[in-house]
C-alpha cells in the first residue's frame, strides 16, 4: 500500500522531516519529489515555502498488522497481537481475552480473517508493482496446531474404522488446507486410501481401501 502526501516548509529539508514525522518514517523509506523550491525573496517579501510530494509504500507485514489491530480495535476485542517472521512472509498470532471469537467453527472465520489480511497485506499499487508475495498466517491461542492434531487424529481413527467395515468413508467438507493434512496423514498408514470429491466449499475427503488390499 502506497501513502502519499504533500507537504510545505521553509526549505526543502524541512518540508521533508515534516513529511516523514507525519508518516512516521525515516528519510531513508521515502521517496519524494520537489514541486516547488522554496525562494527567499528580497528583504523578507516574496519568499515562498517548498512544497514537496512524499511517496511510501507501506511493507506488506506492516500493513497486515495494522488491519489486524484496527478490526481488533474497532470490535472493541481484549486481545493482544504478536508477530513472527519467517523465511516467506510471517504468522501473526492472536491472544486474549475475547481472541476465540474470531476463530469460529472450526476456524471458517479465522481463514476469512487470513484471507483479507493476505489481500491488504499484497495489494498491488498499480501494473508496475511487482513486489513479491507476502504470505501472511493469522493464528489464535495456537489453534492452527491444536486443529492439526485433531485432524490427524481423526484420520487415525477413519482409517481404523475403514479398516474394520471394509466400507468407505466421507469426512464433512473442510477446505483445502485441512484436507491436505487428512491426505498426509493417511498416507503413512498401509492400505489406506484417500481421495476427494464434491467442488469448492463442498469438497469432502473420503477414506478407503487402496485396491491392493481389497484385491
Amino acid at each position: 500500500m502506497k501513502k502519499e502526501i504533500t507537504v510545505v516548509g521553509k526549505t526543502t529539508e524541512i518540508a521533508l522531516a515534516d513529511a516523514c514525522a507525519q508518516l512516521g518514517v525515516e528519510l531513508s523509506d521515502v521517496t519524494y519529489e520537489v514541486v516547488e523550491e522554496a525562494k527567499k525573496g528580497f528583504l523578507g517579501m516574496g519568499a515562498t515555502p517548498a512544497k514537496v510530494k512524499v511517496s511510501y509504500t507501506v511493507p506488506p507485514l506492516k500493513t497486515a498488522t495494522e488491519f489486524i489491530k484496527t478490526l481488533i480495535k474497532n470490535m472493541e476485542l481484549s486481545a493482544e497481537v504478536n508477530v513472527v517472521e519467517n523465511n516467506d512472509g510471517a504468522t501473526i498470532s492472536i491472544s486474549g481475552e475475547d481472541a476465540g471469537i474470531l476463530i469460529g467453527h472450526h476456524g471458517d472465520t479465522l481463514d476469512s480473517l487470513q484471507y483479507l489480511t493476505n489481500l491488504a497485506a499484497n495489494k498491488k499499487d498499480g501494473e508496475n508493482d511487482d513486489r513479491a508475495y507476502t504470505r501472511i498466517v493469522v493464528d489464535i491461542e495456537n489453534y492452527r496446531a491444536k486443529r492439526e492434531d485433531t485432524l490427524r487424529a481423526l484420520a487415525r481413527r477413519t482409517a481404523e474404522r475403514v479398516r474394520r467395515t471394509r466400507r468407505n468413508v466421507t469426512l464433512e467438507p473442510m477446505p483445502a488446507q485441512e484436507r491436505r493434512i487428512i491426505h498426509s496423514e493417511i498416507q503413512g498408514i498401509e492400505g489406506i486410501t484417500t481421495f476427494s470429491v464434491g467442488q469448492e466449499s463442498n469438497r469432502k475427503v473420503v477414506v478407503a481401501l487402496d485396491k491392493k488390499t481389497q484385491a
